[in-house]
This record gives C-alpha cells, sequence and structure tokens, in this order.
C-alpha cells in the first residue's frame, strides 16, 4: 500500500512537471507568433504608406514612370507573400525577406528621384509621408530584433535537456531569424 502511494506521487510528480514543461514551451511558441505578427504589422504599416507617398511623387515627378511602376510592383509582390507564423520556415523568411528588400529598394529610388525636385521636398505632404516612412522603417528594425531575440530563446528552450524530449514528443520545431540581407554589408549606391 505504502509504495503504490510513494508511485502515485513520483507519476504525479513527473506528470506536473511534464505539464509545466509543455506550457512553457506553449508560451515560447506563441512569444514567436505574437513577434511574427508585430512585424507583419509593421511591413503593412509600411505598404500602406507606399501608394500615398507614390502618389505625392507622382505629381512632381510624371516622367518617372518607371520608378512609380517599380514601387507599386515591389509592393504588390511583398504583401501578397503571406506567412503563418506555425509554419514558418527558412526558405519562406527568405522568401519573405527578399521581397521586402526589393520594396526598400524600390523606396530608396523614390526618395532619390526627391531630391532633383526641391519644390517635392517642401511639401508638406510629402515630409510627412517621408517622416512615417522612415519611422515605420525603424519600428521594422526593432520588431525584426524583437522577434529574433524571442525565436532564439524559443529556439535554445526546445534545444535544452530534458525539455528536448517534451519539445519532440510535442512537436515543438525551431524557428528560422531574420537575417542581412546578402550585399548589405555595403552601402548603396545611389545614381541619378
Amino acid at each position: 500500500m505504502k509504495k503504490t502511494v510513494i508511485l502515485i506521487i513520483v507519476l504525479a510528480v513527473i506528470a506536473m512537471w511534464g505539464i509545466s514543461q509543455y506550457n512553457g514551451l506553449v508560451t515560447g511558441q506563441e512569444s514567436v507568433n505574437t513577434a511574427w505578427s508585430n512585424v507583419e504589422n509593421q511591413y503593412q504599416r509600411r505598404a500602406d504608406l507606399i501608394p500615398n507617398l507614390v502618389n505625392t511623387v507622382k505629381g512632381y515627378a510624371e516622367h518617372e514612370k518607371g520608378t512609380f511602376e517599380a514601387v507599386v510592383e515591389a509592393r504588390s509582390k511583398a504583401t501578397s507573400i503571406k506567412i503563418d507564423a506555425n509554419n514558418l520556415t527558412e526558405e519562406k523568411l527568405k522568401e519573405f525577406q527578399a521581397a521586402q528588400g526589393d520594396v526598400t529598394n524600390a523606396l530608396s529610388r523614390l526618395i532619390a528621384i526627391s531630391e532633383n525636385y526641391p519644390e517635392l521636398k517642401a511639401n508638406e505632404n510629402f515630409k510627412e509621408l517621408q517622416a512615417q516612412l522612415e519611422g515605420t522603417e525603424n519600428r521594422i528594425a526593432v520588431e525584426r530584433r524583437n522577434f529574433n531575440e524571442a525565436a532564439r530563446t524559443y529556439n535554445t528552450t526546445i534545444r535544452q535537456f530534458p525539455r528536448n524530449i517534451i519539445a519532440g514528443i510535442g512537436g515543438f520545431n525551431a524557428r528560422p531569424y531574420f537575417e542581412a540581407a546578402e550585399g548589405s554589408e555595403k552601402a548603396p549606391e545611389v545614381k541619378f
């Protein structure tokens, strides 16, 4: 009888420990999902600002049609890529990053065009949109860093013993990180 009680207590302690570990992994996974949602939110904010910025510049620089089309096309491509935080793979993240990089490059060309139009640079709408876009780019950088931190914490947790056993049983997989785009170590060259 005494051995049965001890066995039940030991099994209960092991079960409670297992449940606690599993719940900790779920919490970590949800932190990564939340961080990913915040990244997407900031990219959507940027996508929403782009049409206003393009239309403002378009009024001053109608002959720059190719640049406008490139910005709109890059935005369209970037917003068409949807990644579910639960199925976030390294390949999908690289595709997403490449599309967002195209948007950044197209926007850089658009902003460079504004340098040729002093009256555009003085336009209050343009200045406000440019400030909002710069702020959004900073927010994107912060949210990407937060996502990488959440992914690092989560990935470390699921690899540590004995949680790795619970993670394997529960189907918890490592999450990829945002990485610098290839060639980003070099300053971009702006040509007019």
